[in-house]
Order: C-alpha cells, then sequence, then structure tokens
C-alpha cells in the first residue's frame, strides 16, 4: 500500500485546475473543479476505511480522471509528469468519443475492469457524486436511463470498495425521488 501524500494531491490539483481552467460544472457557474474535488473526497473517504489501495493512484486519477476526456491536455503530457499508471487509469475512465453514445459506458467499463482496483473506485466515487438531484430539464424517462447506467457500474465494480459499492447503492435508491 502506498499512502497518499499532499504534495501528490497538490500536484495533480494544480495539473486538473490549469487543464480544467474556466470550465464549470454542466448547467451551473460553479467552477468544474468542484467535480473533482467532490469525487476525490468520497475517495479518501473509502480510503479510511480501506486503506489496503494504492492510496496516491487513486487520489491522483479522482483528481485527474476527466482530464483526457474533458480538455485538450493529452495523454502523453499525463504520462510525462504522472507516469504510466495514472495515465493509464485516467485513459481507462475517458469515453471514447469515437463510438457511438450507446457503446461508451461499455466499453468504459470494459477498460475500467482491465485497470486495478483503484481505477474501478474512481468511477464508482465519480457516479456517486453525479447522483445529485437530475436537472430540473431532464425527463423521468433520461432520469431512469441514468439510473440504470449507475446500477451497471455498480454491478461491475462493486468488488473494489465495499464502501464505495454501498455509498453508490444509496445513492440509486434515492436518485430523482424527490
Amino acid at each position: 500500500m502506498k499512502e497518499w501524500t499532499q504534495e501528490g494531491y497538490q500536484r495533480a490539483l494544480r495539473f486538473a485546475a490549469e487543464a480544467h481552467g474556466a470550465q464549470t460544472v454542466p448547467g451551473t457557474t460553479l467552477p468544474y473543479l468542484l467535480h473533482v474535488t467532490s469525487v476525490t473526497m468520497e475517495i479518501i473517504a473509502a480510503l479510511r476505511v480501506e486503506p489496503e489501495h494504492d492510496q496516491e493512484l487513486t487520489v491522483q486519477c479522482a483528481l485527474l480522471h476527466d482530464v483526457v476526456e474533458d480538455t485538450d491536455r493529452p495523454d502523453v503530457e499525463l504520462r510525462a509528469v504522472f507516469g504510466p499508471a495514472v495515465a493509464d487509469g485516467v485513459s481507462a475512465l475517458s469515453k471514447d468519443k469515437v463510438l457511438s453514445k450507446e457503446k461508451r459506458l461499455p466499453d468504459s467499463l470494459r477498460r475500467i475492469q482491465a485497470q486495478p482496483p483503484e481505477i474501478w473506485m474512481v468511477k464508482l466515487a465519480d457516479r456517486i457524486v453525479n447522483l445529485q438531484p437530475p436537472p430540473a430539464h431532464w425527463s423521468a424517462a433520461k432520469v431512469e436511463v441514468y439510473r440504470a447506467e449507475a446500477a451497471l457500474i455498480h454491478d461491475c465494480l462493486k468488488g473494489a470498495s465495499p464502501f464505495l459499492a454501498t455509498r453508490l447503492q444509496q445513492k440509486i435508491k434515492t436518485y430523482g425521488r424527490g
């Protein structure tokens, strides 16, 4: 087990902040970094009760998980700065935008499952954070699709972290229901 460090956290947070720049959480004026740090908060909470994981890898991937997918920062830059384990984890967590929308989640889950459990944890934490109350403009059908996707993520990745699996299951039960 490798414990996470404040230095590693700050280095990854700075990289994420520079990469995401002025991006905002969709549908809000809040900085996108709120999402990234919320995912990382879920990870740190899980690591308190499940410390046996490579904590530095998990925390850095949580902070950087959307850099390749949502910014113009290339995978090679992540690889040069953070090494292959972080770059490979972030790459697995990034949707392949070449694929049709229906194929993106199954493809991403396959790639995540080929990674160490720490990467699985980041995806669980990401969906926990994303299960905030759905946007008001979403239809009931869209909310149900998103809930079903969350259930698939839970079923595929729950073995990585009982703590996060339980949190995600609780969020799924209440998502979109008031």
